[in-house]
């Protein structure tokens, strides 16, 4: 039977479009570009999965190119993070590529825009400039440097490029229309001063091209087909297509740009300046903490590359936002997880448990699954004796009707282990219970093949050997946030709605093979949920992350 095709998104529609129209298939080459500016974030990787996904579909090259046009902003660091973010998801770039790279260039088409009449230098400060834009309703006001001479602003434009003048004393400006009912096509500025050694070109430059000015030559000297973007950027359309229409000799080399929508997801932000702001006052310990909405701190947490492009395949592409449920995010991390994750016994709240009819001394090693959805994933030995560690919580005196797991005079069956009932508990002078004393069936062994082996309780819980239990620190991440969307509301400090409660750590105790788990492997703490090793963990002490809780009642 065929598998149903899916239906073409509206992006590969007008890519099919362009096809049946002439363009050469050989012609289509899509790219990501990134302002190396902070950590890629969840919402980054929706432009990553659209791009890249386009370029394996049609199987066409994608560039990495890093618009990295503000030396203030922009490091290596950063630069380093996204192309490590990229190839984790699973891509592979065919250029890697930097608008720096064109500076000179950029600088040569400005320079003959002032030469036929279509850009000037400006002398006034940015904020007289936003003042003389007014709003879409009412007519800007023109510079009173508009109509300067040419060979003024070709000189003044080569003094700015030599550093003669201070930072954000004068602007190139395209001169274009001052009435645009579109605020971006109001004489938008294509360079300013700005005093900063920049991160790839040092100080060779002093003044540097605007986003907008460099992004859509930089697609046209790469000869991007289809320049694909997030919506806020629609309105600069008509920008982007005036700058190539000054440079661009082909038209059948001209780059599309098209918008979609934005991804947000509920509980997280995606602001740099905000995530910057977390940073910056503690709130988390850095860009990759497990708590962010970055990529590397959602790998760090543990989820997956295919968890993360299974929720970006099933988000779809569309032109409207919306607010997507964190919850199906987790679903398809714990779809991914239960597949892959090997199995532990860990107990996160222990009280003992001691057998007291199991001969002193004597131990165990019994055999269990390693991934009961994956038999190539083989077992592994537990050691079992007399004194043992159990959660808390799966013990009471007295329970009600529905309480399956262990109880005074009830029985349950430890995992792999033995049926065991109890029988009596010790408290402390406050009445908290310190140790439960039980018995077992020494015949009841799993897997031994007797008929008490198969005898059916109600009732498994997972155990830890209190000889063998490895004390283990344990992170419970929990939302960063309180609320849905944290940063809804402009005029409401965001920071209001953190969770005092994102981060809790404890003390658990494991099984031994938990020793030879490699920092980032994807684990099951039976019965509990799915965590990794993280890597602040040492020889001395491991350190695990709560990825997700085992289960929710979230259905897509």
């Amino acid at each position: 039977m065929e598998e149903e095709k899916k239906p073409l998104n509206f992006l590969e529609q007008i890519i099919e479009e362009d096809l049946k129209n002439g363009l050469d298939r050989s012609k289509l080459r899509f790219r990501f570009p990134p302002e190396p500016n902070g950590y890629l974030h969840i919402g980054h990787t929706k432009a990553i999965c659209i791009n890249f996904g386009l370029g394996e579909k049609y199987n066409a090259p994608v560039n990495l190119r890093f618009d990295d046009t503000n030396p203030e902003k922009e490091e290596q660091e950063f630069v380093d993070s996204i192309k490590k973010d990229v190839e984790w998801l699973g891509f592979k770039w065919d250029k890697e590529l930097y608008a720096s790279d064109y500076f000179q260039q950029l600088y040569d088409w400005a320079v003959e825009l002032i030469k036929q009449g279509k850009a000037y230098v400006d002398e006034q400060p940015s904020e007289v400039i936003t003042e003389q834009r007014k709003n879409p309703a009412e007519p800007g006001v023109e510079s009173p440097y508009r109509n300067r001479p040419v060979e003024e602003s070709l000189d003044l434009f080569r003094r700015m490029k030599n550093g003669e003048f201070p930072s954000g004393s004068m602007s190139l400006r395209a001169k274009i229309d001052m009435t645009s009912p579109n605020m971006n096509m109001r004489d938008p500025v294509m360079y300013r001063i700005l005093n900063r050694p920049h991160h790839r070109t040092g100080d060779t430059w002093k003044i540097y091209p605007m986003y907008d000015w460099a992004h859509g030559e930089s697609d046209y000297l790469e000869q991007v087909s289809h320049s694909l973007c997030s919506l806020e950027f629609e309105n600069h359309r008509p920008l982007y297509n005036w700058y190539l229409d000054q440079v661009s000799v082909d038209e059948d080399l001209t780059p599309k740009q098209r918008e979609f929508a934005r991804m947000n997801v509920s509980y997280m932000i995606t602001s740099k300046r905000k995530l910057q702001k977390l940073i910056e006052e503690k709130v988390v310990d850095g860009w990759d903490d497990p708590r962010m909405p970055t990529i590397s701190g959602m790998r760090r947490k543990g989820f997956t590359a295919k968890a993360i492009r299974d929720f970006i395949d099933r988000v779809g592409v569309a032109k409207r936002e919306n607010l997507i449920d964190i919850q199906l995010l987790e679903f398809f991390v714990r779809e991914d997880l239960n597949k892959i994750s090997k199995r532990l016994m860990v107990v996160m709240d222990p009280v003992k448990l001691i057998i007291e009819n199991y001969p002193e001394g004597q131990e165990e090693w019994l055999e269990t699954e390693n991934n009961p959805e994956d038999e190539s994933a083989g077992t592994r030995k537990v050691p079992f004796s007399r004194e043992l560690y159990i959660e808390r919580e799966d013990f009471m005196e007295e329970a009600p009707k529905k309480f399956f797991r262990l109880k005074l005079g009830g029985e349950v069956r430890l995992k792999s282990a033995y049926i065991i009932k109890a029988e009596r508990v010790e408290k402390d002078a406050d009445g908290n219970i310190t140790t439960i004393f039980a018995t077992y069936d020494e015949k009841s062994r799993s897997g031994s093949g007797t008929e008490e082996s198969l005898r059916k309780v109600k009732g498994t819980l997972h155990w830890v050997s209190a000889r063998h239990a490895v004390p283990t620190e344990v992170r419970i991440y929990d939302r960063l946030f309180t609320v849905e969307q944290p940063d809804a509301e402009k005029e409401t400090d965001f920071l209001q709605y953190v969770n005092p409660e994102s981060l809790k750590t404890i003390t658990a105790y494991a099984e031994p093979a938990i020793e030879d788990v490699a920092v980032g492997e994807p684990l099951q703490f039976q019965r509990i949920g799915y965590f990794t090793k993280d890597q602040d963990s040492t020889d001395e002490r491991a350190v695990f992350n709560r990825t997700v809780t085992l289960k929710d009642s979230y259905k897509p």
